[in-house]
């Protein structure tokens, strides 16, 4: 599913060494959460996996693809395998639930019928079939945040990948949102959640690997990780 190998990635701009020769593979159907804190890596790790970035060295292969060679014209099919759920949520204010959630399978292709179908199966999944003609702004964050989530299922995605999915919303919603997540990762979906709050992760006990300037300090199953 994923698999860096000896993967580093320095910034031409400004020479930083955002990732120093990480090696990692997560496979298919697992749940893992990638903690560290400010600056350790995180996003970089994000955006090589998204092919945002390319890696100075070392190589990367997500969903069978060998992304170093991988051509730009076949980028937007290594993304349509991933389903992505931002911090900030990213709905757009002028679109109902209903129509955020179709939104992303109409940039696909998906026909009409197949998102009338689709479209209430997920908002059911997530809990908010009765909120599909709200607009963004009727709710709370954790509403917004399920939202977000089922834009990121509506296509059936390989691989979840939450970025900070809790920074905008309460405690007690942060554990209903990796809740969801979980019962959504038995169902098979692999699941990635980056995040830097480490007494939600303790909660659940799952693969934690833990990144520290650039580098994989930890990586373990039994939800022992190095604090920094």
């Amino acid at each position: 599913m994923i698999k860096f190998n000896n993967v580093s990635k320095v910034y031409d701009s400004n020479g930083v060494h955002a990732l120093d020769n990480v090696s990692l593979n997560i496979e298919k159907g697992e749940f893992v959460f990638i903690v560290g804190s400010s600056g350790a890596g995180k996003s970089t790790f994000l955006k090589l996996i998204m092919r945002e970035e390319m890696p100075t060295s070392g190589s990367i292969i997500i969903n069978d693809m060998h992304l170093e060679t991988l051509p730009r014209r076949k980028v937007p099919y290594l993304r349509r395998t991933m389903g992505i759920v931002f911090q900030d949520f990213r709905l757009i204010s002028k679109m109902t639930v209903y129509e955020n959630v179709a939104f992303a399978m109409r940039c696909v292709g998906k026909r009409n019928d197949s998102i009338k179908k689709r479209v209430p199966y997920i908002l059911e999944l997530v809990g908010l079939a009765d909120k599909a003609n709200d607009h963004p702004s009727e709710l709370s964050g954790g509403e917004q945040q399920r939202v977000s989530l089922a834009r990121a299922l509506v296509n059936n995605p390989a691989l979840i990948i939450a970025d900070e999915p809790t920074g905008n919303i309460d405690p007690e919603m942060s554990y209903e949102i990796i809740e969801l997540l979980s019962e959504i990762n038995k169902r098979g979906t692999t699941v990635l959640v980056v995040t830097h709050e480490h007494e939600l992760v303790k909660s659940f006990g799952k693969r934690v690997i833990t990144i520290d300037d650039g580098r994989v300090v930890s990586d373990s199953d039994d939800n022992r990780f190095v604090a920094i």
